[in-house]
């Protein structure tokens, strides 16, 4: 009964379907048709015009749409724990070719103006300091917490203020959007960018950058093609994109993690360090009571030295979840 990650989920079954009805010739890289038709389907989806550029990872995703707005003597305001800062072994400086993380505290690793504005602020104006180019959040967060429309908005309107990009890190938007209850247009706000994950909610191996501002498409082009993630058969992740889309599969997906979540939180009571707004759940629990879950056969991943990280993915069963939440009320 693994809660380890939603990436160590299956592959949805219309994803094998549609990289088989993939599987003929059509032109290489992005020419093809498939990947063609995804600037229309996700234009249909926000209700506003996009530009989609897919690649394989999340942490191409996030750093790939950074590096249109940022420069290398510049930085992006994140929260301290953002995967961007945590987790992704130093590749925005990488990508973007040594530009600074500047990080901001918030709870439940989420930002808002305030704490945007104390990072900011004292940057003096001039050439001996890093300067803010853009802003980066992520919906929904690292603690599974998720961002409303007005606090999406607060932080747009602070960043065009002050003449910064706004990046979210989607890696779990779907799950983001299914707990909201809202359009995907209004969990994911007037970003310039956002990272759509998909391989997290049942994809394999694409994500999507998706750009409200088309000419930052225009460069990121230029940049997949020099980081290596312009794939000659492109098709192959665009029609995981077109599978995920079509139906709703996504947003389905998602809303089976969150009740799994959700069934699981209903049994934790103080344990929760966090509200469960998405599929993560941080739990306090001692090394002896973790001991104790993994002798009943419950794989996660220990959070610290008093608390383990439980994470639901879109096919966790019914009967696995309902026991886990047998076994922590039971601690």
């Amino acid at each position: 009964m693994q809660f380890l990650s939603d990436n160590a989920a299956s592959v949805h079954p219309a994803v094998w379907d549609a990289l088989r009805a993939a599987d003929t010739p059509d032109a290489p890289y992005d020419g093809d048709a498939i990947s063609a038709g995804l600037d229309d389907k996700v234009s249909a989806l926000f209700g506003r015009e996009c530009a989609v550029l897919w690649v394989a990872t999340g942490t191409a995703a996030n750093c790939l749409a950074l590096a249109t707005m940022v420069q290398p003597h510049g930085g992006v305001v994140c929260h301290e724990e953002a995967h961007i800062e945590v987790d992704e072994g130093g590749a925005p400086g990488f990508y973007l070719h040594g530009a600074k993380l500047l990080l901001a505290h918030g709870d439940g690793a989420k930002l808002a103006p305030d704490a945007i504005r104390a990072v900011i602020d004292p940057i003096r104006d001039d050439v001996h300091q890093v300067q803010p180019h853009a802003i980066s959040i992520t919906q929904a967060s690292e603690y599974g917490r998720s961002y409303r429309p007005e606090e999406v908005a607060a932080i747009a309107t602070l960043a065009k203020h002050r003449g910064l990009g706004l990046h979210m890190d989607g890696a779990r938007f779907a799950n983001a959007v299914a707990f909201l209850d809202c359009s995907p247009s209004e969990a994911a706000g007037p970003v310039d960018a956002l990272s759509f994950g998909f391989v997290k909610n049942g994809g394999m191996s694409a994500e999507a950058i998706v750009f409200f501002d088309p000419a930052l498409a225009d460069v990121a082009r230029y940049r997949r093609k020099r980081a290596g993630h312009l794939q000659s058969k492109g098709r192959y992740l665009a029609a995981q994109i077109h599978a995920m889309l079509d139906g709703d599969v996504w947003l389905a997906n998602a809303r089976n993690a969150n009740a799994a979540a959700a069934e699981i939180a209903s049994a934790c009571g103080e344990r929760l360090m966090h509200a469960v707004e998405a599929n993560e759940l941080f739990v306090h629990c001692t090394a002896a009571e973790r001991e104790a879950l993994r002798a009943q056969g419950f794989g996660f991943y220990d959070w610290g030295a008093d608390a383990a990280r439980f994470v639901t993915a879109w096919n966790t069963r019914e009967e696995h979840a309902r026991a886990l939440a047998q076994a922590i009320a039971g601690l």
